[in-house]
């Protein structure tokens, strides 16, 4: 069978299997992060991911490490928090959803001990399909921090821009995303963020990609917002195509992404991953025709995915959206949904 024209790919993260949370160790790292790629192999995923099991940290579960996995290592970042940190976060009133800084800068940002070069070499090492290597946002973290030392938000940005940047040029993944949650609800940042994003998306050694979505907390959507405010940053980026937030909100700012930069192609959103209930195919094949139907054509729409990474699932509902999400698409494009039957012919 040939090869889809739309392919399926998830978002990033997958949730961390319980055995995995009782006896961590190397080596059950290593056979976990193999059951997550394995199965998406079996569901037929054309670009996998590695489900992030290797970030989580159980005393940050709302953020899953997007935040501390990345900042926590690298020099001149302190994470231990102390009370007076929490009142002048506070006092900055600039995230209502976050009550303590996710560390604090003291002095100059460095690589310290953080090794994504490795993180990734670990799942190369399990699949033979293309593999798609997921990072934070320098934007999205810096706003996280408490920074006594540059005192200056765009500084501190592209900082930590340049410290991933010099970690993703190493990275041989076939797909490299910036992961952005936060710049959706601050769009009159899209200069400052775009500048920062493609320091690292020019880093990366094949395909550069952005995921933007209004935030993944405990399930819930932290963040108001629309895509059509955010034209001038899809203008700006330097990135192959992006991955957008679509199932939930639904697909009405499509309609209007028509006329922004046409070399960027599309990520389209068709499973929610904020409620248990599983898609059924039609529904997903359904909602990748509202998306064709919006852009004038379904050529823009270079992958399907869910809208954000399914950590807060059960991993039960987690796979069964990921099928759902395969045999939609195979439905669009009509082709057949009998994987087993294929595999066997």
């Amino acid at each position: 069978m040939t090869a889809p024209r739309i392919q399926a790919t998830l978002v990033g993260s997958y949730p961390v299997p319980s055995w995995l949370v009782a006896h961590p160790s190397e080596q059950a790292l290593n056979d976990a992060t193999a059951v997550v790629v394995h199965l998406q192999e079996i569901a037929g995923i054309d670009l996998v991911v590695d489900g992030e099991l290797y970030r989580f940290d159980p005393n940050h579960p709302e953020t899953n490490g997007m935040i501390e996995y990345f900042v926590r290592p690298m020099d001149g970042i302190r994470s231990e928090i102390r009370r007076a940190d929490v009142e002048v976060f506070r006092s900055q009133a600039h995230l209502g959803f976050r009550r303590r800084p996710a560390a604090v800068v003291e002095g100059p940002v460095g690589e310290g001990t953080l090794d994504l070069v490795t993180a990734y070499e670990r799942v190369a090492a399990l699949s033979l399909r293309p593999i798609k290597f997921t990072l934070t946002s320098p934007y999205m973290l810096a706003r996280m921090l408490l920074d006594t030392h540059y005192r200056d938000h765009r500084a501190l940005t592209l900082a930590l821009a340049d410290v991933l940047a010099a970690q993703v040029r190493s990275i041989d993944a076939a797909v490299v995303q910036v992961d952005e949650a936060n710049l959706p609800g601050k769009p009159e940042d899209a200069e400052l963020a775009a500048e920062a994003i493609n320091r690292i998306l020019d880093a990366v050694p094949h395909t550069p990609a952005v995921h933007l979505c209004f935030g993944n907390y405990g399930g819930q959507r932290i963040q108001a917002g629309n895509w059509v405010r955010l034209a001038k940053f899809f203008d700006l980026i330097h990135a192959d195509h992006v991955v957008l937030e679509l199932a939930r909100p639904d697909y009405g700012d499509l309609e209007r992404l028509r006329d922004i930069n046409p070399k960027l192609k599309l990520g389209i959103g068709v499973i929610d991953i904020k409620t248990t209930a599983v898609e059924k195919p039609d529904e997903v094949a359904d909602r990748i025709q509202a998306a064709a139907d919006l852009l004038g054509g379904a050529e823009r729409i270079k992958y399907v995915h869910p809208d954000c990474g399914f950590w807060m699932l059960a991993r039960s509902i987690a796979d069964a959206k990921i099928h759902a999400l395969v045999a939609g698409r195979d439905l669009f494009e009509g082709r057949s949904t009998n994987r087993l039957a294929e595999a066997s012919a």
